[in-house]
């Protein structure tokens, strides 16, 4: 089971990752949306496409930007669809 935790809370957990660039995408229905924030904020990725960024709010405490989605990637990253991926301090563990 691969778990996404950040401030002692588990914001994802699933058997059923897709790792691509050292990152596990885990499927929406693994991710507690309700500590996800849309930041706003996007990123272009040259081959996977265009990335909607979220903030991890939890007890209060919000981590900027650390996680993404890619609503509509690529062709060539199209296993990662609608599936959310974590950095910045969010503890990824298999």
């Amino acid at each position: 089971m691969v778990k996404a935790v950040w401030n002692n809370t588990i914001i994802a957990e699933s058997n059923n990752t897709v790792v691509v660039e050292n990152n596990h995408y885990f499927p929406p229905e693994s991710v507690k949306t309700e500590y996800l924030q849309k930041s706003g904020r996007t990123y272009q990725c040259p081959w996977k496409g265009l990335a909607d960024y979220y903030n991890v709010v939890v007890d209060g405490k919000t981590n900027e930007d650390a996680a993404w989605v890619y609503p509509e990637p690529t062709e060539p990253a199209k296993e990662i669809k609608g599936r959310f991926a974590f950095w910045r301090g969010v503890e990824v563990t298999p």
